[in-house]
């Protein structure tokens, strides 16, 4: 039995998830689609029995409380037969309780009590958080605030004591009287993508098209910001009327009115948040910011409140979106249930369940036909020189990522300078659009010479210009726009990729390497070893590195721009 204590934080919503907090400073957190293999998989009666506990064995420990997360959907209506599953399935002691935290308060606490902020003021702005009548939070609301109501954006002044929610936006949910950043940005996706449904990928997709848009070419206004209110203007909604005049296409006309479409929306939203920040930072005084919430993935208007807001210092989780908020409830839990001061600190994303070397084994034992291993003396060396010949490469190593975005343990690392790995890693990694950028690698003590950037950016949240004597030596990174999106890597903290970036820059004189998520088209970041086996053999990658391992092809995809 752990003489710590345990808290469990489950997200019963979209993205759902499950953390364990250990003690004062452990912790784990996975999210169920990495489990099941469908993109952000909603959390669901049975979770706890058939996906969390077979793939986390610390929940098999004595649990000394339980702490649920619940939006504005309607799996809150089933609280009581979940916290009849959590009764039945964790092995809870005496006097153990489970309880409720609402959607937004669970958001500022997975992004401020593991920031480095002593005090910070705190933003969260998503799509639909909780309702009115389930907040667990203190709020000063305007009398005869209706209890069906949903928090669209938060505004908090955190310290280690307390957290104080300043304000909110309320929103009725109803889609013809949109409001607040996270419904406008869900409606512009759903015009160029309408089969979206809220899909935080696609999202993603909006602010990378963007970049190929004129901005003005359909004379769109600024979003309306009243004080810390965003509300849409009549021509944004009636343009949101017209569904099929913005679907994108991958040419052509359509394709242009796309853009521009994204480009209007992309610079809309980015304007309003800056406003936002500034309404935020006059209430509060305060030089430093944590913000979470599914806006928080927006990575180019998460760089302009890093330029432009009066905010000196920004801290965004890695998991900033609905799977990372099973981590705050269970910091929640910890911290004001049983008054443990939290010594976790996001320093990196690893927060997966521990390495098995035996299930590493069996893998490498039981590889499918067409496949084969090598123990290579100097594995760096041995990766490095597979991406100078021009190969494209997965690694899977140690605890997966707990966010959305692959940091170096469950990634596809490919040659930079190669003019069409873009395209290949896209159509024959990827599977998606050919408009979509790459992200990058660099060691920290590097990043200033190729990009232009002032502070370490570990967790690859911010768009920043590549210097121009850089732009045309790196096109698999380098956006249409002379932008990148940089992983800064420490030796302390991630030592086999700052050796890998080591092995490349000596052998190449530049030190950057593309950086993607590992996992084949439409799937969920891989998990498992047998997962990324599968990647491998499914998609165009040339190999895997799985520590000490690297795993080929018999018969290998023709190189990118080359011959086999």
């Amino acid at each position: 039995m752990a003489d710590f204590p345990i808290v469990v934080g489950i997200n019963r919503t979209q993205d759902g998830s499950i953390a364990v907090a250990l003690g004062e400073s452990g912790m784990y957190s996975l999210q169920k689609e990495r489990i099941s293999r469908r993109k952000h998989h909603w959390g669901r009666l049975g979770d706890l029995s058939d996906r969390y506990l077979p793939a986390m064995p610390l929940l098999k420990e004595p649990v000394d409380l339980v702490v649920e997360g619940y939006s504005s959907d309607t799996e809150i209506e089933h609280a009581v037969a979940y916290q009849q599953e959590v009764r039945e399935t964790l092995g809870l002691k005496d006097g153990a309780q489970v309880v409720l935290v609402s959607h937004h308060l669970s958001h500022i606490y997975s992004a401020f009590h593991p920031s480095p902020f002593e005090e910070a003021a705190g933003l969260v702005i998503g799509t639909r958080g909780s309702h009115v009548r389930d907040f667990t939070e203190q709020v000063e609301l305007p009398p005869g605030t209706g209890g069906d109501l949903m928090e669209v954006a938060s505004f908090y002044r955190c310290t280690r004591g307390r957290v104080e929610c300043l304000a909110k936006q309320l929103w009725d949910g109803d889609w013809e009287r949109p409001a607040g950043l996270g419904s406008f940005y869900a409606l512009l996706t759903a015009m160029i993508w309408p089969e979206s449904q809220g899909d935080e990928s696609d999202e993603g997709k909006v602010a990378a098209l963007a970049a190929f848009g004129d901005p003005d070419a359909l004379g769109l206004p600024d979003l309306d910001v009243r004080g810390h209110e965003v509300h849409i203007p009549p021509a944004w909604c009636e343009l949101f009327a017209r569904r099929d005049d913005y679907v994108y296409e991958p040419g052509g006309e359509e394709f242009r009115r796309a853009a521009n479409l994204a480009a209007a929306g992309q610079r809309a939203f980015e304007r309003a948040l800056i406003r936002l920040a500034a309404w935020l930072h006059d209430r509060t005084g305060l030089d430093a910011l944590a913000y979470a919430g599914g806006a928080a993935l927006n990575c180019a208007a998460n760089a302009r409140i890093v330029r432009e807001s009066p905010f000196r210092e920004v801290f965004i989780p890695p998991s900033p979106h609905t799977g990372g908020t099973a981590v705050g409830c269970a910091l929640y839990g910890l911290i004001e249930h049983l008054e443990v001061e939290s010594g976790f600190r996001w320093g990196d994303d690893f927060l997966g369940p521990d390495q098995d070397d035996n299930a590493i084994e069996a893998a490498v034992r039981g590889l499918p036909a067409g496949l084969y291993a090598e123990r290579p003396a100097d594995l760096a060396a041995e990766v490095a020189g597979l991406l100078a010949s021009g190969r494209v490469v997965g690694l899977h190593q140690g605890r997966s990522e707990s966010g959305p975005r692959a940091l170096g343990n469950r990634s596809v690392l490919a040659d930079p300078r190669n003019p069409v790995m873009q395209d290949y890693i896209n159509f024959e990694v990827k599977g998606r659009e050919w408009f979509r950028p790459l992200a990058s690698l660099v060691p920290a003590e590097h990043a200033g010479r190729v990009f232009e950037v002032d502070r370490p950016s570990p967790f690859g949240q911010f768009v920043v210009p590549v210097r121009p004597g850089y732009r045309d030596r790196l096109p698999g990174i380098t956006h249409v726009d002379g932008t990148a999106r940089p992983q800064t890597v420490e030796r302390s903290s991630t030592p086999f990729l700052h050796a890998l970036l080591t092995e490349w820059n000596a052998l190449t004189g530049v030190p950057v390497l593309i950086n993607t998520s590992l996992h084949g088209p439409g799937e969920p970041l891989a998990e498992t070893p047998e997962h990324s086996i599968e990647v491998l053999r499914t998609t165009g990658l040339h190999a895997l590195a799985l520590p000490p391992y690297v795993i080929r092809k018999h018969d290998e995809p023709s190189l990118p721009g080359g011959e086999r």
